[in-house]
């Protein structure tokens, strides 16, 4: 494959992706049909825990019944439907039902409570939500009706709620369906008989620039905003990451990662419909054990995970016994990927296609990815090369661009940029400036061949004593030290140097290492500025339900136990 167009212009890092292939002009109901015609018989979506198997013909009847239903509701095109539940077949459903009338997709984290979804709810203008019955500690529809007294006297569609003006009908998974709330089954069941040219004559409304998804950003700053994103942002993007892995519909992906998240709806399900591929899930949310027997029971041939996912798979002690032989392919991503992981990944896990991608949710998500055939180096050391007809640049804290091999902000545009956060024009345009650049607040190098490396974020650049230290060199330093599981590393205030510098470490199940250990070894073998002034061993680490790590909970969490100390 020729890169050179993918190389830094000029010498400069700036770099374009190829144009060679058209992106596609397809909106997300208009995808399902294509795919469904073409693989009506073929196995289309396994949810084991619910015990569901259901072929494209069948899951594209069973979205047509779902989308009817939502019509009998009132929900027409540009309404949001929020969703809130974890990764079950009712989700996949949704997020085709909706697109298929037009109506505008919200993703819930299924970790919110109760001020977080009323927020959620609220900003988006929600006036429906389809909800779990709960999951866990989380009662999502004894949430609602906290928020939403108003229920138990309402007709089922018809709430009229003072903290949540804008919901009208609350539709619920499973059976036992409270006061005022709609069953999911039922409103799929009295649609059975819907006619598809009802339907057609939205669809064919639909233009595939129009928003279909709103995805809360992570909050890895603490604070969400709701990227809009269109039929055209995240159907492309779909396609170009799982071309990247070269699936086809002879593929079976095992997506253990949430929904409710584009790695999970965009890479993932999308992905799998781009190319006809089957959806494997292994439960309604992540566990080592059951991922491994759906890859192994189900003859997966491709794997998605962050690399906590990864690490938590390969230290199960039966890890062995596990039949891994049809893998092949798959992504790491969602945080940075430690290159002792990514090598046992490749050797042990069977997935010698593996690829790294790197991108946020408001650029569809993904903007680098590494390639199945890039040399094993390239594919530890960085997130690959540009994606096709996106465009990125690394500059400076003026705006300049730097040469090729220094390290700037990653700035990003293209097809797959967010049309702007919903509801929010001073948000949007602190992020994306009048040219179309996308400020990611990621710092990042770009190599003379084109491979991008992910060197920290802005933010969690620490400054201690007028040495600027970046977290991502020193947690890939301590992911070679034996013993350490997982590592993250920030920045306190301190009186004598600005800041110093704190790890926080996991270590393997049964691993006798000691701070003292760990920070002599790293005096022997890393700068003494950049040697931690505090080291703390937790059982698990603050982590978004998508495995990026929350810096500032833990550097808040370290001062409080400082102050109490």
């Amino acid at each position: 494959m020729d890169h050179a167009d993918q190389r830094p212009i000029n010498g400069l890092s700036h770099v374009k992706g190829a144009t060679d292939e058209p992106l596609l002009n397809l909106t997300l109901p208009g995808l399902l049909a294509q795919t469904a015609g073409t693989y009506p018989d073929h196995p289309a979506a396994v949810f084991r825990e619910q015990n569901i198997r259901w072929s494209y013909r069948e899951l594209a009847a069973r979205v047509d019944q779902l989308a009817a239903g939502f019509r009998t509701l009132g929900i027409e095109k540009g309404d949001r439907v929020g969703i809130w539940s974890q990764n079950r077949a009712e989700w996949l459903l949704t997020q085709f039902a909706t697109a298929r009338i037009g109506a505008i997709l919200v993703c819930i984290n299924p970790a919110y409570r109760l001020s977080e979804l009323e927020y959620a709810l609220n900003k988006a203008g929600c006036c429906a939500i389809i909800t779990a019955r709960r999951f866990r500690s989380s009662d999502y529809t004894g949430m609602i009706a906290q928020l939403a007294p108003e229920l138990a006297d309402a007709e089922p569609g018809r709430l009229r709620s003072e903290k949540l003006p804008a919901l009208r009908s609350v539709i619920v998974m499973g059976a036992d369906i409270p006061a005022g709330m709609i069953g999911f089954d039922r409103l799929c069941r009295e649609n059975s008989d819907a006619s598809a040219s009802a339907l057609d004559a939205v669809t064919v409304t639909l233009d595939p620039h129009d928003p279909i998804n709103i995805q809360y950003t992570s909050g890895t700053t603490g604070s969400p905003k709701g990227a809009c994103l269109t039929h055209h942002n995240i159907v492309n993007n779909a396609h170009f990451v799982t071309r990247a892995l070269k699936l086809t519909h002879q593929d079976r992906l095992c997506i253990p990662v949430p929904f409710y998240h584009c790695f999970g709806m965009v890479m993932g399900t999308l992905g799998c419909v781009t190319k006809g591929a089957t959806i494997v899930v292994p439960g309604e949310a992540f566990d080592p054990r059951e991922t491994l027997h759906a890859v192994s029971e189900e003859a997966c041939t491709a794997l998605y995970g962050v690399p906590t996912m990864f690490v938590n798979q390969l230290a199960l002690p039966d890890f062995a016994d596990f039949d891994l032989s049809s893998l092949r392919t798959g992504i790491m991503a969602g945080a940075p990927c430690p290159m002792e992981v990514m090598r046992q990944v490749q050797s042990q896990m069977n997935m010698t296609g593996v690829t790294i991608a790197y991108g946020m949710t408001e650029t569809s998500p993904v903007s680098f990815q590494s390639s199945t055939d890039d040399p094993l180096e390239q594919r530890v050391s960085s997130v690959g090369r540009i994606h096709p007809h996106v465009e990125v640049r690394i500059v400076d804290d003026d705006g300049n661009v730097v040469p090729a091999g220094v390290q700037g902000e990653l700035q990003t545009r293209g097809y797959s940029v967010m049309t702007g956060y919903w509801n929010d024009p001073e948000k949007t345009g602190q992020s994306i400036d009048g040219e179309g650049w996308m400020h990611t607040g990621d710092l990042a190098v770009i190599d003379p061949d084109g491979y991008c490396a992910i060197t920290g974020r802005l933010k969690d650049m620490i400054l201690r004593g007028g040495e600027n230290i970046y977290p991502r060199e020193i947690e890939e330093f301590l992911y070679t030290y034996p013993g350490i599981a997982q590592a993250q590393v920030f920045g306190i205030p301190d009186d004598t140097y600005g800041e110093i510098v704190c790890a926080w470490i996991v270590p393997h199940n049964g691993a006798g290492i000691t701070p003292d250990e760990i920070r002599s070894w790293c005096r022997e073998n890393i700068a003494h500025f950049k040697v931690p002034a505090h080291i703390c061993f937790r059982d698990s680490l603050p982590m978004t339900v998508t495995g990026k790590p929350q810096k500032f909970i833990m550097r808040d969490q370290m001062l409080a136990e400082l102050s109490a100390q």
